[in-house]
């Protein structure tokens, strides 16, 4: 037990750490979170400071899921009794909670969507990549990376069903639950694009600049 409890801890963390405050702070001289849609995460960086800090807090993000995964993955070789699995599961969870609830950041992150991606290209490279593409041609169609976004979270659950091949750990049978648990915190995180979805309001990106 007490080995899943320090790889959750660990992933929260790891998680925690807010990149897109640290560079907007860096390079632009203010916290992101004031500007824009108040959102800690590579969308609000493109509008609020940048192309060069949208696309360095992207890789940073997705990154926190990469170091989580790979450090429940060597857990789980050292200890052997250990479910290498679950322990991916909880780091995979508890990463993409930690972004969006940062302890060391007055727990308003941002929506862990690279964050998830990360996640999932290190639980199942094959998987992440479709989701990767599904996002993007859903958010060229739309214009609105919310959309992509949600459409590749809903899309996660849906493909574990079908590929059981490429998990990093273990058979894909085992990780369908754990799909929909991301699915949900990713759906959960974008209800306010929901509704403004809904309303015909949602902001829309341009890829003319």
């Amino acid at each position: 037990m007490a080995t899943y409890i320090i790889v959750g801890i660990v992933a929260y963390l790891i998680g925690s750490i807010s990149f897109s405050v640290l560079i907007s702070k860096k390079m632009a001289g203010f916290d992101v979170r004031e500007k824009g849609s108040g959102n800690a995460g590579a969308t609000n960086m493109l509008r609020a400071v940048g192309k060069k800090a949208a696309v360095l807090t992207l890789l940073c993000d997705a990154l926190k899921g990469v170091v989580a995964i790979l450090f429940a993955i060597l857990v789980g070789v050292i200890s052997k009794n250990s479910d290498k699995s679950l322990l991916v599961q909880i780091a995979g969870i508890l990463v993409v909670v930690g972004h969006t609830f940062p302890v060391f950041f007055g727990f308003k992150g941002g929506k862990g969507v690279a964050t998830s991606l990360g996640v999932l290209l290190m639980t199942n490279w094959k998987i992440g990549l479709i989701c990767l593409v599904f996002a993007l041609v859903l958010i060229v169609l739309t214009k609105m990376v919310s959309m992509g976004s949600m459409g590749a979270a809903i899309l996660f659950p849906v493909l574990t069903i079908f590929i059981t091949t490429n998990y990093t750990v273990s058979e894909g049978s085992k990780y369908f639950v754990y799909s929909v648990i991301l699915a949900l915190i990713v759906a959960f995180n974008h209800r306010s694009n929901i509704k403004r979805i809904l309303n015909g309001t949602e902001n829309k990106i341009s890829f003319k600049n």
